[in-house]
């Protein structure tokens, strides 16, 4: 085995599409260099990258795939990431562990929505590019027209690097662009010597002595050639393009030797972190620095239990090390440390600056941790939309669930899981449907627990818009000691926002001896009690009470919100008084006065950016407007592609992610996040009321 050293090691994620072979090529790498002596397929679940249940049953890959091989003299870590947006935390955390990103492309399909994100996504990271035209073999290839559409979004830089020698079935090999031969180019679907010459020209205007050169005459060669067309790589003005069948491997041999020539080594990408001052500071692959390393992805595998890969940037990382752990107390040791081949693992005992390697069972580590005393960028990951109330399908295993979705955190960067306070649901978020069906069917197979979801439920907020006046008496008796309580109020809104100190003036509370302030419900109940009609150890009953009741919500069940309550009088008996009789009385109090008071419902408002391909502007802003929701601005996002920002009410987007595709044909994407309550409309407010009276007849 070649010796692993800085110098040598290249790192690729390879990233693009759903479908467009990006598993089949890394299988056939494997076979092809004599690391598995077996035929793989995706298509018949025997693939040797994707090795889970769930993508065998589905034919596409979920997690990202860690390979290695050598090549030409290099190291090649080759990350295979999902093409599937749905699992985009694993292209992005694959994206932080290397230096090139090689984007795939289906010849036949051409560009597709997950292919210009993830250009996109690895032009954010800082890595170097290349691009992959796979299934040349393929029926039905118009190149020059696939060619054309590269470079009118990417621009001239996209430059052929192999050339393909027919296309379709009569696709039978490439030509090298860089060291075109005098013969054997027959069937060539450009001129090697013209491509050459371009491609040259794309090398040398990476630096103005070698362009001087290049136009005396003077031609780089050699060593030269490969620092200036890495320097190219790096900058992001030259990305090469490869033109292979991944199937049955015609065009391979020259993709890595290409792939050798132009990837950038960990050496050529400057990476920053913070130090323990909060300072910037280079981080620079030295064997010998301080040791920087960045766990770009969990797997909870069922044997090894948590293993966490990690990328190193700096120092060298030694089996059983201990190591500075943001949050710890004192070191973590490390235990063994594994490189990975697919699902086959090997330990060895150290790696240094470039390598990507794993550890298990260290509890503390989490994806996008940084180990070291310097911290690196957080991973860019996006937030989760589609939401689903969970529970366990058989009685007696919430614990059970709990400890399952608990793992899912852990592995799952964009899976997100809460309990809500006001509906107690315990919500589950993901990017999509599919994101979500995948993980219950993970749960099943992997914990053996088996799950029911439903629509969550919308977290409305109840309050007045008027102010009320009233009072209740709670008596009873059932022999022996009574009950007794009266208490009159005064309820107003509110409004959030609003100081305390300056709403309960002597103006407005001409009795007021004190007031309470809850920040998290924005509640205020002013104490205006003169001559002891409410003696004062029946007063924090008589807040309980309200409390209560606003949790319980009076119209529609919902938590109450931004009401100010005066106890302005009350009466009490001196034997049959008790604290349970003053929270009943103050408790019905504050529901007679409520509905006096014009109730209203408040429903959560979300900000929206949808980015979508300009020519749906127009269908997105009639959509969105069916919605109640009001669009605030459009920007160009590049690419023939623009931004629509909205406002919407959550209750009219919980399932976007289907409409949005629908609409765009699977081009469009969102991000959403909370802004802040509105009033519901009355005629929907009336439906909402209807709607929890009827479910709570039921549960009754």
């Amino acid at each position: 085995m070649t010796k692993i050293t800085v110098e040598n090691i290249r790192n690729i994620a390879l990233v693009g599409h759903g479908s467009s072979g990006k598993t089949t090529l890394s299988d056939r790498i494997l076979i092809h260099k004599g690391l598995v002596n077996r035929q793989a397929s995706v298509d018949d679940g025997t693939s040797i990258c994707d090795f889970d249940e769930e993508e065998k049953a589905h034919k596409y890959s979920i997690e990202s795939t860690l390979i290695h091989f050598e090549h030409a003299g290099r190291f090649f870590q080759w990350i295979d990431t999902p093409g599937y947006p749905d699992f985009i935390n694993q292209s992005l955390g694959a994206l932080r562990a290397v230096e090139t990103a090689a984007v795939v492309i289906d010849a036949q399909a051409g560009i597709e929505v997950n292919t210009r994100r993830m250009f996109n996504e690895a032009e954010k990271e800082g890595v170097g590019r290349v691009i992959i035209f796979n299934r040349m073999d393929a029926e039905n290839i118009d190149f020059a027209k696939l060619l054309a559409s590269v470079r009118e979004l990417w621009g001239n830089r996209c430059t052929l690097f192999t050339i393909p020698l027919g296309v379709g079935g009569d696709f039978k090999g490439v030509v090298s662009v860089l060291s075109p031969p005098e013969g054997g180019t027959e069937g060539a679907l450009i001129d090697p010597e013209e491509a050459h010459q371009s491609l040259i020209e794309s090398i040398v205007e990476v630096d103005e002595e070698a362009t001087e050169r290049y136009f005396e005459g003077i031609v780089p060669e050699g060593e030269e050639l490969d620092r200036l067309l890495v320097k190219a790589v790096a900058a992001g003005s030259l990305i090469p393009i490869f033109c292979i069948s991944a199937k049955n491997g015609t065009g391979l041999d020259e993709l890595l030797d290409g792939l050798a020539r132009c990837c950038l080594p960990p050496t050529e990408l400057l990476r920053k972190a913070t130090d323990e001052n909060g300072q910037e500071v280079e981080v620079k692959p030295d064997p010998a620095g301080p040791l920087v390393a960045q766990v770009f992805k969990t797997r909870i595998d069922p044997f090894v239990q948590k293993l966490s890969f990690l990328r190193i940037f700096s120092g060298t990382l030694k089996t059983d090390e201990a190591v500075q752990v943001p949050g710890a107390r004192k070191p973590v040791k490390i235990g063994q440390l594994l490189r990975f081949q697919a699902d086959e693992k090997e330990e060895i005992a150290s790696a240094g600056p470039g390598e990507i390697v794993a550890v298990a069972k260290v509890a503390e580590l989490k994806t996008g941790m940084t180990i070291g005393p310097w911290t690196m960028p957080p991973i860019p990951f996006p937030t989760p939309m589609v939401g689903l109330a969970v529970s366990p399908k058989s009685r007696g295993d919430e614990a059970k669930l709990s400890g399952a979705l608990q793992k899912i955190v852990e592995e799952d960067a964009t899976f997100r899981l809460d309990r809500d306070p006001q509906t107690k649901e315990l919500v589950m978020t993901g990017m999509s449907e599919l994101h979500l069906q995948i993980i219950q069917e993970r749960l099943k197979r992997r914990d053996k627990v088996e799950v029911v979801t439903k629509e969550p439920k919308i977290p409305y907020r109840e309050t007045v818009q008027g102010t009320a006046e009233g009072s209740y008496r709670h008596k009873k008796q059932t022999g022996g000691r009574g009950q007794f309580g009266e208490v009159h109020i005064r309820m107003m809104p509110f409004p959030q926002g609003t100081d305390p100190e300056e709403f309960c003036t002597p103006e407005r509370f001409p009795q007021m001896k004190e007031f309470h302030y809850d920040p998290e419900t924005n509640f205020v109940w002013v104490d205006s009690i003169v001559g002891g009609v409410i003696p004062g150890n029946f007063l924090p009953a008589v807040e309980k009470g309200f409390k209560e009741r606003m949790a319980r919500g009076v119209i529609a069940g919902y938590q109450v919100v931004n009401v100010c309550v005066d106890v302005f009088y009350g009466k009490h008996h001196p034997v049959d008084s008790s604290e349970t009789a003053f929270k009943t009385a103050a408790s019905m109090a504050f529901r007679n006065v409520f509905q006096q008071a014009q109730p209203a419902l408040l429903e959560p408002i979300v900000k929206m950016e949808i980015t979508v391909p300009a020519d749906k502007l127009g269908d997105i802003n009639s959509d969105l407007s069916t919605r109640r929701g009001r669009v605030l601005g459009t920007d160009a996002a590049g690419g023939g592609m623009m931004i629509v920002r909205a406002e919407v009410p959550l209750a009219e987007v919980t399932t976007y992610a289907r409409t949005l595709s629908s609409i765009t044909g699977g081009q469009g994407s969102y991000t959403m996040e909370f802004s802040h309550y509105d009033v519901v409309p009355a005629h929907v407010q009336q439906e909402i009321i209807k709607k929890a009276q009827l479910e709570e007849e039921e549960e009754e």
